[in-house]
């Protein structure tokens, strides 16, 4: 169990990490919204973030 906490705390850091280096304030405010949208189960507020923010990455 700690070692799933932990691995998933890394990868939320290399996400945002990653995101912030090659989009800027865009992509963590992408990473935020699903997160909030999962959090709050806003199915379309979580599923959209993310695919703007794949759609992104693949351009950037």
């Amino acid at each position: 169990m700690p070692l799933l906490q932990v691995s998933r705390a890394l990868l939320e850091l290399f996400l945002g990490m990653e995101a912030q280096a090659r989009l800027g304030a865009v992509g963590v405010v992408l990473l935020f919204a699903v997160g909030v949208g999962v959090r709050a189960r806003q199915v379309g507020l979580a599923v959209g973030a993310a695919v703007m923010f794949t759609l992104l990455m693949i351009q950037a």
